[in-house]
Order: structure tokens, then sequence, then C-alpha cells
């Protein structure tokens, strides 16, 4: 059995013989594929997005024509939603139910970037029933999944090597992000921050291609609004400017944006547990969620109606785009028959109540099964929770100048870096969907120090939360990547040293003497692999050198060490090498029939490692 290297697959596909007949380089041909990608996600984002949009506006439009016929279908529309999103659940068992990004992320650390096409479809039809029924989640965990799952698909057709498959996986989500939140950097860096968790500028041009080409036909269709536009005059006068003495008042809410944060991601775990155990069909789960959401909703609307506000849809169902536009305009803070701040403590305390009934809303959406991501609700919570504790900063006077839409501001900031644990996309997403430069400061300040008071309190962020309860660990931005893209083909194998059970422990002698190897793989009657024999072990039986014949190599071989599939990465390759603390391990044929392919060295599985660093 020879060394094994890696061989060039034959250009089959259509892009690929074009690619050979146009003599592109590997490099030029990404950057091509990843511009398709983008324009593909493009037309994808809108036709995901557009609908859901047109059906959050219409409870609105009902409210001001038939405001007691709104009030009947607040608990109802929920649960016909959740009920369809259990049927999509029940015809794609596993992969359409929850947050989509936790799936993305398993499938980049764990299975080589391989999602099944069917995730899109499946994703799409749930979420939409999900948000645009009034589930408390937000499209962009949706849209990622669904690029993820066609970025995916398309790196089989295409049939690249496992790299540049996360490669395409990422310009496909970066796109879809991009395009759905009109912020094409925020794209592009929560696909590094948070999904490869790689910034090597090999992953980083094409997938600032795909998102570019998304964004930039996206804009060409739907024009270059941002979200949540604040404006200029959000920071015209004097006493609205972000200022040296408030950074501490911004300090302390990124600390209690800190702790909320870990409530939430506690909150959403506990509540994915109570759902599962509850004794109903996991096809009807989402709709017991819907029903407390739409009791919510019921109670809220009802006591709205008994005041001069009248009948509105709860705030806290949907995405919650327009209560955030609501909370960012500094006149929602005034009386508008006066002009004159409304009462300070009074605002603050709606807010924090519309922020407590956020909580529970997304941990009756997405707890139960529904479907959606968590982005839009820990915007929304920021908004809500810094508005409030600008409130309370101007009533205790110890910042007089303190604005309560700017808190606002920074306080979505905090609260997304804090969950995610990725303060950079949670800059960059705020300042692209407000295109706020001027609140960059705070912004900066808060969302780092709320990330490090989250991990302090608890190390797992909310999409890394479920991965960890599966026992799955994701590591940092890296080393990691590196070994991530390289496959245990990539190693040259050891030959395979063979010896059969029922020999004797003399054999082994002869063969060490003869080769100089010191592990020995142990195959069955079917030249089946059965085992190993180490030069750990072989040592120690040297030790009773005059009972080596006696003994038979199936008394002495391990059959307890792991073995390796020629397609698995080189991490999960070190990992088992750590476990097994043995030099060696066996590699398995990839057809799954228990064929040696050959020996894998951790010194080679190292050294190959620092060759893929100095080859960049």
């Amino acid at each position: 059995m020879t060394p094994t290297t890696p061989g060039a697959t034959p250009p089959t596909t259509l892009l690929q013989r074009l690619k050979s007949r146009l003599g592109l380089g590997h490099d030029w041909y990404v950057v091509i594929v990843a511009a398709a990608i983008g324009l593909i996600m493009s037309g994808i984002a809108m036709a995901f997005i557009l609908p859901i949009r047109w059906m959050q506006r219409q409870p609105g439009i009902l409210a001001e024509h038939h405001p007691y016929l709104l009030l009947l279908l607040i608990p109802v529309v929920p649960v016909v939603g959740a009920l369809l999103t259990g049927l999509v659940h029940n015809f794609f068992p596993s992969e359409s139910s929850g947050r989509g990004v936790p799936a993305v992320m398993y499938a980049i650390h764990r299975r080589q970037a391989r999602l099944p096409l069917k995730l899109a479809f499946s994703k799409w039809i749930a979420s939409t029933c999900t948000i645009a029924s009034g589930g408390s989640a937000g499209p962009e965990g949706p849209i990622v999944t669904i690029g993820a799952a066609i970025g995916s698909w398309l790196s089989r057709v295409l049939r690249v090597h496992p790299t540049t498959a996360g490669t395409f996986l990422g310009c496909a989500a970066a796109a879809g992000m991009g395009s759905v939140f009109n912020a094409p950097i925020a794209g592009i860096f929560f696909v590094l921050e948070v999904l490869l968790r790689d910034f090597s500028l090999r992953t980083f041009t094409p997938i600032v291609i795909a998102a570019v080409a998304s964004s930039a036909a996206t804009q060409a269709v739907l024009g270059d609004t941002p979200l949540f536009g604040v404006g200029p005059e959000f920071f015209a006068s004097p006493n609205r400017t972000f200022t040296l003495t408030q950074l501490p008042n911004y300090l302390v809410m990124a600390v209690a944006c800190g702790v909320l944060a870990t409530l939430f991601i506690r909150g959403m775990g506990f509540a994915e547990r109570q759902f599962a155990r509850l004794p109903v069909a996991a096809l009807l789960r989402p709709a017991v969620g819907a029903l407390f959401l739409g009791v919510l909703g019921l109670v809220f609307t009802g006591l709205a109606m008994t005041t001069s506000i009248g009948a509105i849809e709860p705030v806290f169902f949907g995405d919650g785009y327009a209560p955030i536009k609501h909370m960012l305009d500094q006149n929602t803070y005034l009386d508008q028959a006066t002009g004159q701040p409304l009462p300070v403590l009074v605002v603050a305390l709606v807010l924090l109540a519309i922020c407590g009934l956020k909580f529970l809303a997304t941990w009756f959406t997405l707890g139960s099964g529904g479907s959606g991501g968590l982005f839009a609700p820990a915007l929304f919570l920021g908004a809500a929770f810094g508005g409030a504790f600008g409130c309370l900063v101007s009533a205790t006077g110890l910042a007089p100048a303190a604005q309560p839409a700017q808190y606002a501001l920074v306080g979505m900031a905090a609260m997304v870096a804090a969950t995610s644990h990725a303060p950079l996309t949670a800059i960059l997403i705020v300042y692209e969907i407000t295109r706020s430069y001027e609140g960059l400061l705070p912004i900066m300040l808060a969302s780092v120090i709320a990330t490090l008071v989250a991990r302090l309190i608890f190390p797992e962020s909310v999409y890394t939360a479920k991965l960890a309860a599966m026992g799955v660990r994701v590591g940092g931005t890296s080393d990691l990547p590196l070994l991530r893209r390289l496959t245990a083909s990539d190693v040259p194998l050891l030959n395979a040293i063979v010896v059969h059970p029922d020999e004797s422990g003399e054999r082994l002698l002869e063969l060490t003497e003869q080769t100089g190897v010191g592990d020995f793989v142990v195959l069955d009657p079917e030249e089946r692999y059965a085992g190993m024999v180490t030069g750990v072990d072989l040592r120690k039986i040297l030790l009773y050198r005059e009972a080596v014949p006696l003994l038979q190599i199936n008394e002495i071989m391990r059959t307890d060490l792991p073995t390796v599939d020629a397609d698995e990465t080189l991490d999960l390759v070190l990992e088992k090498f750590n476990a097994s603390d043995v030099h060696c391990l066996v590699v398995l044929s990839e057809r799954g029939d228990g064929t040696v392919r050959g020996v894998i060295a951790r010194s080679r599985v190292l050294r190959r490692y620092q060759e893929s660093l100095h080859e960049g």
C-alpha cells in the first residue's frame, strides 16, 4: 500500500470544462462563481423577504378599518402559521425547525460544508409561515440557511474541494444576509466571524465579491434606503452629540446588555427543553408556543384598545422592524400635542415591559420549534432596553444631554454583540442599517464590553450554545480554519504493516526488525480492519520477552482506538489523536467496508498544517 496524495478531480461539469478551456486559474474560477452566487442570491433574497413584508403590513391596514376583527385574529393567525410550520417539520424532520445558523455551523465544522438542498426549501416555507403569522423571529437566520444550502449544493454540482465548498457556502450566506438587511459589509463579517471563523484572504475575497454583487443587484431593484436610517438630523443639535461625559453611561448600559443577553441565551435553551418535554406530537409543539404568543398579543391589544392608542398589532409580533424605527425616532419620546418630553419614568417602564414581552414572545416562538432567526429579536431587545436606559439616565440627571433614541441605537449593537459573541458584526450591521457614523464610538465601546460580560457569565453564544449541548466545539478564528480545509486525504499516508489476529507475537518482533515500524494494523480473515498493535503496547510486552512466543496478536491488539475516514478534516483527526494518545491511526476507505487505505501519523498531520500556513 503506497502513500496517498490528493488527486485532481476531472473537469466533468460545464463550468469546470469552461474553466479548463479558458485556462482560468483556481482563484479566478472561484471569483467568477462567487459573483454568480451573489446575483442568484439577490433574486432569492428578494423573493423570500418581499412576501413576508407584504403580509406584515396587512394587520396595520386591518386595524385601521376593522379593529375588532384584528382583536379576533391576533390569537388565531399565529396558531395557523405555527400549524403550517409544524406540517413542514413533519415533511422535513430535523431540517426546518428552530434556528438554522447552528445547523449551518455544524455542517461547516463537522460535515465538510454539506447541507441538503431541500433544507433551503423547507426553511424558506417554515420561516415564511412563522414570521408572516406574527412569530417573534427574524429573516436573517433563514436567509443565511437558505443561502448556505444553495452554496453547498452548488459545490457538489461543481465537484469542488471541501475547502472551496466552505467558501461557496459562505458566499451564498453573506450574499443573502447582505441583501435582506441592505448591509453587505455586515453580511461579509457575519460569515467570517460567526460561521467560518476564517479571515484568510483566500476566503475573504470571494465572499466580498458575492456580497457586493448581491447587494448591488438588490439595490438596483429596491433602492438604497437603509433599514433604520436615522438621518443627519439625529445628531444635528448640540444636545444630541455623543460626548465623553456620556461614555460611562454607555459602559454601564453595555454591562447590563451583557447580562440580559446571557438571560436571553439561557432562557432560549430552557424553553427548547421544556417544549421538547411536552406530551404532544412534535407537529403540534409550534402551535402550543403560538397559542401562548397569541394570548400575550390578545392581552396587549385589548389593553391598548382601552386607551387612546387604539387597536394595534402587538409590537412584539414578527421581526419588530417597525417598532424599532419608532424607538430610534426622538419624537417617540415627546408629547405630540405639546412637543415636551413624555414622563421619562413612564416611558422607561413601558419600554422595559415591551422588552420583557419580546423575551417571552421569542422564547415561545423559537423554543417551541418555530422557524426564524435571532438577529431581529436581539435588535429589538437592544433598542427597547437602550431607550429605557436612556430615559432612566435622563430622570436621574446623571447626563442631562442624554437622548433615549441614542441609547436605543447603541443598545441594538450591544445586544447583538452580546448574544452572537460577534462584536465586529454588531458594530458594522448597526452602522449599515442606520448609516449613523457619528454613533460609532459608543457603539464600538458598548459592543465589545457587552460581549466580554456575556462571555464571562456564559461562554457560549446564542448560536454555539446548541452546538455545545451536542458536544461540538467550534474553536477560535486562527488556526482551526486551516485544519478544517484539509482532510486526511491531503496527508501522505504511511504503508500499513498488516498482521492477523491468530498470528504469534513473535511475528511482531520479526516485522519490527525488518521494517523498523512499531505500529501494526490487524486485519480479520476477510481483510477488514480489526484493530491495532501500537509501539507503546509492543514495548510493554518486550519487558517479558520470554512470554512473547506464547502470545497471539488477538491478545495484544487494541480495538478501542478510533479510526479515521479518508474525507475527515484534520481538526477532527487531531482530536482523535489527543483522545487516544498514540502516534498513528488507521485510515479507512470512504466506501465504509472496513478496507484500510493506510496509516496516518500525527507528525505528518502537523507537517501538512505547517505547509498550509506557508501556502497562505
